[in-house]
């Protein structure tokens, strides 16, 4: 099993929303994840994705991503949001779909604070698209302790 397969399988067990929303975890290179929901269980009065959905996908994308890193490094720790910032550019009336990739600096820098204190903070950024273009623009800052 991959870890992406790996992922969306906690997703859907620690997080049933994620199920309920149809997340699927698309892809992850080892630095950039995506995932992706169907529009219709995510879908609004005016036929575009709900912006909680939205917001969800984002949160989830950067937890994910956050989450695979942790495992990789062969750390099991609680992952939680502390803080997120959303724009809403663009409508988005097509299945969605989530990126986020990590700085190799700044992870780095998160982990050697993380084995020092037993908790450290790490900024990602989401993007949601449409046609190419960002629909969506996320800045979460997750906090990761024991």
């Amino acid at each position: 099993m991959t870890p992406a397969q790996q992922l969306e399988q906690t997703l859907h067990r620690e997080i049933p929303m994620a199920q309920a929303m149809g997340i699927r975890a698309e892809s992850y290179d080892g630095n950039r994840l995506c995932l992706a929901a169907p529009l219709a269980p995510n879908i609004n009065h005016k036929c575009t994705a709900f912006g909680g959905s939205l917001y969800a996908l984002a949160v989830l994308c950067g937890w994910g991503l956050l989450h695979l890193k942790l495992e990789e490094a062969g750390l099991h720790r609680h992952i939680v949001i502390q803080h997120a910032d959303i724009d809403y550019l663009l409508p988005v009336a097509e299945d969605m779909q989530a990126e986020c990739s990590v700085d190799e600096a700044a992870l780095g820098r998160f982990m050697a604070t993380l084995q020092k204190h037993g908790r450290a903070r790490l900024a990602l950024e989401v993007v949601i698209g449409r046609n190419n273009q960002p629909a969506v623009r996320f800045s979460g800052r997750y906090v990761v302790h024991n």
